[in-house]
């Protein structure tokens, strides 16, 4: 062994000892003829002196910069009175050094690795990201991480849950994004898929009887560029035979709350279930932030018979809503903050935000500052009372297409809510239950809300005469407005399958030619059985406070799904697409020249 302990776990029951340190120079300071060096490693830093009496170390420490990797042996003392840092593990202790070896130089990093780490470019950390992860915050993320993972573990473990490896060359299957494919060498013309998930692999180890799945997977999704989606993410797969939907959310709940109470002594008490309807009714989200208090309220009963087509129209329209949004007290925002929020609703597609101040109540319409009350002054004082409006307080309006008005107005609430400080707790964990089974799209057809191997409620008759009322067993985990985890029970006999399969549209030639494997198995007695998967990569986001999931992942690609340290993906040679049987597409010269 090279080194006796970390340089970041030393403390005070470590005094009076002979110590041997492995890492790297944090930073150098020469004070008066004794050298100071905070060593750093995964663990942390410590400070290491170094005086004249000692002149080879005190020579090699003399020759030393920033990311010299050192060995150093030395004796752990008290630091003197006053020179203490509480910030520090290592802060009431420094180890004196006796004897220093160089193991590596380094030259100067391109952005510095210590407090002055600042305004670095995220393409830059990336590039390097192997500096970057030296960084005492981007250890912490990392060593937390595992740390979760290796709970996780355990308490799937404990419980009596198998960890199973599913493939990952497997085929294509229709999980809601485009696949990663993989071109078959030995079967020329057909590829691969990387997986979605390992949702089908999974429902087959229920078959198979091992009734107790889980799995920390890697999965794989070709989206198109949004801020914060990985090409490849992290998800703890779980599934389960002969449990109810309650029975899976109790078991996971027993995970989330030990997770949180062992890493950040965070205690969770209840998780309330709301129904997606009641979550898209009051929050205009199916994962609402409960840690804001406000609620919208559908004031579209109210607006039929106005003359102000703003609210009219949306009034009429079976596919329009009109949602209220109530805040207490805020009747002092300038015209210039109701601004900033008409333009941030616009990212959503509102075409404006309509507002009312209410100042004085007991002056009826008079005591009202608004642009739109002449508009609507039939029924506006109705329209308060419902949404129990006080002086002093701000009633914003959304009117649009459902969608509009429920991405609008949803992400408002969490934005006002937030900059006027009104959360009421740090922590609100929550499930969102009773899902639509599908949604229709734009060509009146219809597609699965999570994928088509949910349960439907109801009977394979009501799936066959009335699917877009169908709700499913479905069931969201969603903290502080972020969905951490997502699952359902699974169809589990051969003709509720085949029912819903119908109502997608994909014919039984469809289907035998891409889930033969999946029916083939229904027809051998197949358990009841349902599952869930957290994303893991965004929990752990969530937990330590970062800003992103590229904050929580040791080499992840940028937006634009590249990875700037290997800079993949790159061309490959032509010996290689000949082997596989492709031939590239030659770019047209107009698109060639605009490249």
């Amino acid at each position: 062994m090279m080194r006796t302990h970390y340089c970041g776990s030393l403390t005070e029951a470590q005094l009076d000892q002979t110590v041997t340190l492995c890492g790297w120079v944090h930073r150098r300071r020469d004070h008066g003829g004794v050298i100071f060096l905070d060593m750093r490693d995964r663990e942390g830093l410590v400070q290491v002196v170094i005086d004249p009496d000692t002149p080879e170390a005190f020579a090699t420490a003399d020759r030393a910069r920033s990311e010299y990797v050192l060995k150093i042996k030395g004796y752990v003392r008290k630091r003197y009175a006053g020179t203490e840092n509480a910030n520090m593990v290592s802060g009431q202790i420094e180890v004196l050094a006796k004897e220093i070896e160089t193991l590596a130089v380094s030259e100067t990093p391109p952005f510095p690795l210590n407090d002055e780490f600042s305004n670095v470019s995220e393409e830059n950390r990336l590039k390097y990201r192997f500096l970057d992860m030296r960084r005492p915050e981007m250890q912490e993320r990392m060593v937390f991480r595992s740390k979760v993972t290796s709970l996780i573990r355990n308490y799937m473990d404990r419980n009596g849950f198998l960890d199973v490896e599913t493939p990952i060359l497997t085929r294509a299957t229709p999980e809601g994004a485009r696949d990663y494919l993989v071109p078959s060498r030995t079967q020329p013309g057909s590829f691969f898929a990387l997986p979605q998930s390992p949702q089908l692999f999974k429902q087959l180890l229920m078959v198979a009887g091992f009734d107790r799945y889980y799995q920390i997977a890697k999965c794989f999704r070709d989206e198109d560029l949004r801020a914060d989606r990985q090409p490849e993410f992290t998800q703890i797969d779980v599934e389960t035979s002969f449990m109810s939907d309650e029975d899976i959310m109790q078991m996971m709940e027993g995970l989330t709350v030990e997770l949180f109470d062992t890493m950040l002594n965070v205690k969770f008490d209840k998780f309330p279930r709301m129904t997606y309807a009641d979550a898209m009714r009051d929050y205009a989200s199916d994962k609402p932030d409960l840690r804001i208090p406000l609620k919208l309220v559908d004031v579209a009963d109210l607006m039929q018979d106005v003359e102000f087509k703003v609210f009219a129209g949306p009034a009429k329209d079976p596919k329009g809503r009109i949602a209220a949004l109530r805040v207490p007290g805020a009747g002092e925002l300038s015209r210039g903050q109701i601004d900033e929020y008409t333009k941030f609703v616009g990212i959503y597609g509102a075409k404006g935000l309509a507002y009312i101040k209410v100042n004085d109540l007991s002056q009826g319409v008079v005591g009202l500052q608004s642009p739109i009350v002449k508009f609507i002054e039939p029924i506006v004082l109705q329209l308060l009372e419902r949404v129990g409006a006080e002086n002093g307080d701000i009633v914003f309006f959304g009117a649009d297409k459902a969608k509009v008005v429920n991405d609008a107005m949803g992400a408002l609430r969490v934005k006002i809510g937030h900059d006027l400080k009104l959360a009421t707790c740090e922590w609100a964990p929550m499930w969102v239950v009773d899902f639509p089974m599908f949604e229709e799209t734009d060509d009146g057809k219809w597609t699965s809300v999570h994928h088509p191997f949910t349960l439907p409620k109801g009977s394979v008759e009501d799936m066959k005469t009335n699917p877009g009322q169908a709700l499913s067993v479905a069931y969201d985990m969603v903290l502080n407005g972020t969905e951490i985890g997502g699952g359902s029970l699974r169809i589990y006999t051969l003709e509720m399958q085949k029912a819903v399969f119908e109502a997608l549209g994909i014919s039984d030639e469809e289907a035998e030619d891409k889930f033969s494997f999946l029916l083939d198995a229904l027809k051998y007695g197949a358990p009841p059985h349902g599952g869930l998967a957290f994303g893991l990569d965004r929990l752990v986001m969530l937990m330590t406070g970062a800003n992103s999931i590229r904050e929580v992942i040791a080499f992840p690609k940028t937006k634009t799904a590249e990875c700037p340290l290997t800079q993949a993906p790159a061309p490959v040679d032509a010996n290689q697409l000949r082997d596989l049987g492709i031939r590239l597409r030659e770019k047209p010269k107009a698109e060639a020249t605009q490249n």
